[in-house]
């Protein structure tokens, strides 16, 4: 009987201490624009620029994770390493030396938001746990429906591109190898680097 209250009691704590670790309020990115439910992000790239509208309203934990890793500026400075013509261009996970960069706590699945994986929508890259993202994203280069939530987990979009789409055109067209000493499936010849990340202003109106 004691056994089992101290079970319960330890599964009430692990219970309430997610619940802090996934309330969007208490994370670091909660307090950049927090009043702001589509902060925007400039990407600086060395194939041209790209502008992100991010939805904080429909992915808190999400967009709150991703502003916590652009204002540290770990994204500066990395590699799109996967570009997969017709499907996606994914980053922001390794140095131009194919290096892992380091990892904040995984985020909970927020991809039954609403939100889609339609053409130049951005997500969360992940594992097969579905609530294993950490700081890969992706962009959509098609209708990839078979990336929403069904029967099963989908992948998290949380923001989608409003300037830049001809930037992402190219670099979904160019040519890609396999690397086997790393073996990494779908990468650029030539390397793609998001050289910076930025947190535009907030609009101002009068």
């Amino acid at each position: 009987m004691k056994l089992a209250i101290i079970g319960s009691i330890l599964l009430l704590i692990t219970q309430l201490t997610q619940a802090q670790v996934f309330d969007p309020s208490k994370q670091a990115g909660a307090k950049i624009q927090a009043d702001n439910f589509y902060p925007l992000v400039k990407f600086e790239t060395s194939m041209g620029d790209i502008v992100l509208e991010l939805n904080r309203k429909r992915a808190p934990v999400t967009v709150n994770n991703f502003l916590e890793y652009v204002s540290s500026k770990e994204y500066d400075n990395t590699l799109f390493h996967r570009v997969i013509a017709d499907y996606v261009v994914q980053g922001g996970g390794y140095t131009p030396e194919f290096k892992e960069k380091k990892l904040n706590k995984p985020i909970i699945n927020e991809s039954g938001n609403g939100l889609k994986n339609n053409y130049y929508s951005v997500a969360m890259a992940r594992q097969d746990d579905p609530h294993s993202a950490t700081r890969q994203f992706f962009f959509n280069m098609d209708e990839n429906e078979n990336l929403d939530p069904g029967r099963t987990w989908g992948y998290t979009v949380f923001a989608n591109v409003t300037e830049g789409t001809e930037v992402l055109d190219a670099m979904a067209q160019v040519e890609t190898e396999y690397r086997p000493l790393i073996r990494f499936q779908d990468v650029p010849k030539t390397p793609i680097i998001l050289i910076s990340a930025t947190i535009l202003p907030e609009p101002t109106f009068d």
